[in-house]
Order: C-alpha cells, then structure tokens, then sequence
C-alpha cells in the first residue's frame, strides 16, 4: 500500500515499533543506511515482536542509492519539522513513499531543499520540538491509509 522510508534510524525501539505499523498496514519498510544500531539488536527485535521476519523490509546502502533509485514518477513525501504544509493536505497516492529523517537531526538539508514542493510536517503546539519517529510514522501513516480508505468507499 505504502512505503515508509526511514533515512539512517538510530533508535532500535522506533524502529521496531515501524516495522509493527508497516506489517499492520501493508506497507514496506525502507531502511536507509548507515543505522545507527544492528538490525540483530535485542531491543530492536523486541519492539518488533517475533513477526520482524514478516516485514517486507528492503536495505538500501545509502540515500544517494536510494533516490537514485526511486525517481519520478515515484512519489517521494518528506516530513519535517521545518516545513510550513501539514500532513493532511498531502494527497496520498497508494505507492507513496513517505521518508522520515534520524531521530536526532532529521532529513538533510540538501534533500529537503531540492524537495521543498514535497515537504509536509505534523503540526505542535509552540515549544515542542519534535514527535517520537515512531509516533510521527503512525500519525502520518495512518492518515495515508484513511484517505485512500475514504476514496474506495
């Protein structure tokens, strides 16, 4: 359905509790290295439970092979805490990627300045820095999944 895209996790934790959402909705995990933790760690399979194996999980070496290798007219959707649109106007398209950034420094510059027509971010009151990534790919997934839901019926 989807593809969730997370650009160099560093937290085993989130990422696990994505690949949960991934499985929940169908959608693919893209995992961009370099990680920040092994995908053998402890804490990263408990938060995926026993199912990580069931996960369609695909690796890419490095963000430069992974745009290189997913151009238009694959539709790539950034989110950022330093863009200006929500999350709900994006018009999610089934296929969708949707690229999150590290837990410490999110995406790079370079990528969301060359994408700034594709970059949505999750509202916050003022003072909040940042969601969990975790939670941000559930927020964002899942209004991904209605709008679509919403059109078939």
């Amino acid at each position: 359905m989807f593809n969730v895209v997370l650009v160099e996790p560093e937290i085993p934790p989130n990422t696990g509790n994505v690949a949960r959402l991934c499985l929940a909705t169908g959608s693919r995990l893209h995992l961009v290295k370099p990680l920040g933790f092994s995908v053998d760690d402890r804490q990263l399979r408990r938060a995926g439970m026993d199912y990580w194996h069931q996960v369609n999980l695909q690796y890419w070496e490095d963000l430069n092979t992974f745009e290189a290798s997913t151009r238009p007219p694959t539709r790539r959707l950034l989110f950022t805490t330093k863009a200006e649109r929500n999350y709900w106007d994006a018009k999610f398209q089934p296929n969708d990627y949707l690229v999150f950034g590290r837990e410490t420094r999110g995406l790079p510059e370079s990528l969301l300045n060359a994408q700034a027509d594709t970059c949505f971010t999750i509202p916050m009151e003022p003072g909040a820095r940042s969601l969990n990534l975790a939670t941000a790919v559930a927020v964002v997934l899942f209004e991904a999944v209605r709008q679509l839901k919403k059109k078939t019926h």
